[in-house]
């Protein structure tokens, strides 16, 4: 009997370990917001059962409720063991125009970023001002002297016309504003006043359009940031624009080496402008829109599946063709805000021409039966027929909250 009683014991206590830990898992890995369309309910797809509860109702489904309406609700494992409380928000039921066509990106940055730092050969030996003032690379220099600076000609400008042995320059770092005080020197070279670094004030490149907003006119694109290609930080958004843009080839990504799109720009005329260059991707207003695809529903992150998806991309001129793929893991967490799915290239006709995923697919639209799930936003290195994804919710709401700052 007392056997028998240990036995029971260590079962049970085992089983309370087991449920201990996975609450501690779904704690970390599920979101602390949700949205939901009106009348839509509340249903957590997951591998143990999660049931909802809120003031009046305990259940695997929270009871619908309409658009505005918000509410915190408890998550519960097997509707018992507490794993955290969540803020649900019902929204009116979104479409969208999935792309998946080309486009070239024209921006400019706010400031100008600084890319590197290089020794001056001066009087007094090889020297570099900005540095020994703090000046890092990836600094973005703001103005100087007082005045704002948007050009690298302005930089040197300022530099070369400095007659009072310094000058102060504000920056800033990491998104903290700074100042330094930095004194030329007069290059050997060329007899110039210099201080030792290179700044980029301007970036311009092809990628992919995923969704048009009929409702507001904005477009989301790229699903990721585009970055300083030296010093991989995000490029500050001062203005930009889009233009049109086609696919001449595709160099197919290997192991080792992802590929890439070939493309150029189409036309020098602007399609759109740019309002925001973020983690989430690019985003502006839409002057005209051409494309012939019909709107669909876009699915919330607890609708997306594991399981078959596809995407639209281009490979070959400007006309976007559907593609096989896999959803193979969803990450609800809201830490990880471009890689919330890896996807998988199932179609042998895009693994035949591209290996895969390769770079200028970003933004290229995931969809999943019968609506908009996501974007692809980057590709595995070691393995171009894998990459990860971006929930379309996560765009559309840094698209919707840049649709208000324009409107105000």
């Amino acid at each position: 009997m007392r056997k028998f009683l240990r036995f029971i014991s260590g079962v049970t206590a085992s089983v309370v370990m087991a449920a201990l830990g996975v609450t501690l898992y779904y704690q970390q890995e599920l979101p602390d917001n949700f949205y939901l369309y009106r009348g839509q309910n509340l249903d957590i797809q997951s591998t143990f059962d999660i049931q909802t509860s809120s003031h009046t109702q305990t259940s695997k489904s929270l009871p619908a409720m309409n658009a505005g309406d918000g509410q915190t609700v408890d998550l519960k494992l097997f509707g018992v063991l507490p794993i955290k409380q969540a803020n649900v928000q019902v929204l009116e039921e979104t479409e969208l125009i999935p792309c998946g066509t080309p486009f070239g990106i024209k921006m400019f940055t706010e400031g100008v970023m600084v890319v590197g730092l290089n020794n001056i050969d001066s009087e007094e030996g090889f020297k570099n001002p900005a540095k020994e003032a703090g000046i890092k690379i990836g600094d973005v220099i703001v103005s100087v002297d007082g005045n704002a600076v948007t050009s690298n000609k302005q930089i040197s400008q300022a530099v070369e016309s400095c007659q009072n042995g310094s000058i102060t320059v504000d920056y800033t770092r990491d998104g903290q504003p700074g100042s330094v005080s930095i004194s030329p020197i007069k290059s050997r070279v060329d007899g110039k006043n210099k201080v030792g670094i290179w700044v980029r004030d301007s970036s311009a490149g092809i990628g992919t359009i995923t969704f048009y907003n009929p409702a507001t006119g904005m477009f989301g694109g790229l699903g990721h940031a585009v970055c300083d290609v030296d010093t991989g930080q995000i490029l500050p958004l001062s203005s930009g624009e889009i233009v049109g843009a086609t696919i001449n080839g595709v160099h197919k990504g290997v192991v080792g080496n992802p590929g890439e799109l070939i493309g150029a720009f189409t036309s020098k005329e602007a399609i759109g402008s740019l309002l925001g260059n973020t983690d989430s991707g690019v985003f502006g207003e839409m002057y005209s829109f051409q494309q012939t695809a019909k709107p669909i529903k876009m699915a919330l992150k607890q609708e997306v599946t594991t399981g078959k998806a596809t995407i639209y991309t281009t490979i070959n001129g400007t006309q976007p063709e559907e593609f096989e793929i896999e959803i193979d893991k969803i990450d609800l967490n809201e830490q990880t805000t471009t890689k919330n799915m890896v996807i998988r290239v199932t179609d042998q006709r895009l693994l035949e021409a591209a290996g895969g995923i390769v770079q200028g697919m970003s933004g290229s639209p995931i969809l999943q039966n019968g609506k908009l799930v996501g974007a692809v936003t980057h590709v595995f290195v070691n393995d171009p027929t894998k990459g990860y994804g971006i929930f379309a919710e996560n765009m559309l709401s840094v698209s919707n909250e840049m649709c208000l700052d324009k409107a105000s």
